[in-house]
């Protein structure tokens, strides 16, 4: 199994593919990757050689990936939070940050349905 920025690649995919299940990369830079690297995106990943491995390692640590990104993006939503923008607090009480109408929908963010009982008169 090949280990790229600490995480093992499926050994049975293409490499095109098994790029993608890095934190941070994607289909559309898995082929700047490989276009860059040199190395052919329909081969298996069981098939590359230790050459092969090693030009995608030295290609890929020119991107902002895995542990590194997510500390980024985590300090990018604390940052948020600390000033006390709107933002920040969408994302404190879990709700839809970007404008989303949170009377119906928003499902995703808010959790399932809780029932209330009706208000008596």
């Amino acid at each position: 199994m090949a280990r790229i920025a600490g995480v093992d690649i499926p050994r049975d995919k293409r490499v095109e593919v098994a790029l993608t299940y890095i934190y941070g990369i994607g289909l559309n830079r898995a082929k700047a990757i490989l276009a860059k690297s040199g190395v052919n995106p329909d081969i298996r990943v069981k098939d590359l050689d230790d050459g092969d491995i090693q030009k995608l390692r030295t290609t890929t640590e020119a991107f902002t990936i895995e542990g590194d990104l997510r500390r980024q993006e985590g300090m990018a939503l604390k940052r948020l939070q600390d000033i006390g923008c709107l933002r920040g607090r969408r994302h404190r009480m879990s709700l839809p940050v970007r404008g989303q109408r949170t009377r119906t929908n928003a499902r995703t963010r808010r959790g399932t349905r809780k029932t209330v009982a009706g208000k008596k008169k």
